[in-house]
């Protein structure tokens, strides 16, 4: 079996759930003003630290964010077990820079992982193998840590392969130390930081060692603006299973030098944000977030939708609103997301198409004036179409004014073909088109 074969072996139920929740939570949660804090502001270890003596999450509760993401309909969960400051929300035996060190007292990464598992979600871990807190890690000149610009580190003399151990010994910890993982996300390669000098290939036998099935990003070999060797045909053994766009939908989704797919998954932040900013009150819709998740199906993507919950560890409200409205919508439409991808049909201008064996699902974003044709479908190869949100049936929108237009089956959300009815739900309304 070839490693692409490995890939998409790994990958079917994923490519399947379509839709996740990304948690970034963390010390930086406190000053509320972005994950990469430290960096942007220069700060040393000592001036960061009175963060990690001022965290207490006293209403941290993973059911509840774990029910939140479920009633979405998010189908898997990736938490930040340690982000780039080097802040560990698990037990680590190779640092004391934990959060059984803090007010919190406990493992929180095991309560995650237990309050996942106990609602059937997919669990994922995310790890940085970048660490600003280690003495071992490149400062001056790197792009981009707190250190860089400092005179102080200019000649300081490193064991950058005493780094590597301790991060390697970490990975192993989460990998061996909460049962089956699902998923396991890296951050992040840049510059010459990628690929072998993170020691890649021993990294990932060790990982598929103890967690044959679990599924990796791109980014030991990239970002979010590098997709690394899996588009080149011919994966790296470190390569990951799937490519992580941040920010942005490919326009054509991801294909490799061939011209076939690769798995790729959008993330995403629901305001400007990755943590907790409570500034930032620039919050995307739900009909937004809908129809790009859409997108990302369509496309032939997975999306992974940020949460940043505060330091006390609740949801902010906005967020909690967004999440119940998908959900209002996932509990109707959801079949047109689970399962599906790419559609052998064009886009339609109305709005997407997406796909599920011989079933197409119609996203109607536009409101038609007059019947809507079905682009890409010819009137002799329409069967039925219907509501997916109640399965009533649609009536057929053929009529005088549309005979010179034989190319695309019509269908009217009204009785009158000719008239101009207002879409059902402004912002999706699915249709699920039987073909002969």
């Amino acid at each position: 079996m070839s490693r692409m074969d490995e890939i998409r072996n790994r990958t079917k139920w994923w490519q399947n759930d379509r839709f996740g929740m990304f948690i970034h939570w963390g010390l930086y949660s406190i000053p509320a003003c972005g994950e990469w804090m430290m960096s942007e502001k220069e700060m040393t270890v000592e001036e960061y630290k009175k963060y990690f003596d001022l965290f207490d999450p006293v209403d941290y509760d993973p059911k509840k964010w774990v029910k939140a993401a479920k009633r979405a309909g998010m189908k898997y969960m990736v938490l930040t077990a340690k982000h780039h400051d080097g802040f560990c929300l698990f037990d680590s035996a190779y640092t004391d820079y934990k959060s059984t060190n803090t007010k919190a007292g406990r493992d929180l990464v095991r309560e995650f992982v237990d309050a996942c598992r106990e609602e059937e979600i997919k669990v994922g871990l995310y790890f940085s193998i970048i660490d600003w807190s280690h003495p071992d890690f490149p400062k001056y000149g790197d792009k981009q840590h707190p250190m860089r610009n400092n005179e102080a580190y200019k000649d300081e003399k490193i064991d950058f392969d005493n780094y590597l151990e301790y991060m390697h010994n970490q990975v192993k910890e989460i990998v061996t130390g909460y049962g089956k993982l699902d998923l396991l996300w890296f951050d992040f390669s840049y510059d010459d930081m990628v690929g072998e000098k993170w020691k890649a290939t021993e990294l990932i036998t060790m990982v598929r060692k103890y967690q044959p099935d679990v599924i990796i990003d791109n980014r030991l070999e990239g970002a979010g603006d590098n997709h690394g060797s899996l588009i080149s045909g011919e994966p790296t053994i470190y390569s990951g299973d799937f490519v992580s766009p941040e920010q942005i939908i490919p326009p054509e989704g991801v294909v490799d030098v061939h011209g076939n797919p690769v798995p790729w998954e959008l993330c995403a932040t629901m305001n400007n944000h990755w943590c907790y900013c409570n500034f930032d009150h620039e919050y995307k819709t739900s009909k937004m977030l809908i129809r790009k998740l859409v997108e990302c199906v369509s496309k032939g993507g997975n999306f992974l939708l940020n949460v940043g919950p505060d330091a006390k560890g609740n949801m902010p409200k906005e967020s909690l609103a967004i999440l119940e409205e998908i959900g209002q919508w996932m509990d109707k439409n959801s079949e047109s997301i689970y399962g599906c991808g790419i559609c052998e049909l064009p886009k339609p201008e109305w709005g997407r198409y997406t796909q599920k064996g011989d079933i197409i699902y119609a996203h109607v974003f536009e409101t038609p004036l007059g019947a809507l044709p079905l682009t890409g479908i010819g009137p002799d190869r329409l069967d039925k179409v219907y509501y997916v949100s109640d399965g009533t049936e649609m009536n057929r929108g053929e009529a005088w004014n549309t005979v010179l237009f034989t190319d695309a089956a019509f269908v009217s959300f009204g009785d009158n073909p000719v008239f101009t009815y207002g879409l059902p739900d402004d912002k999706d309304t699915v249709l699920k088109v039987v073909l002969k």
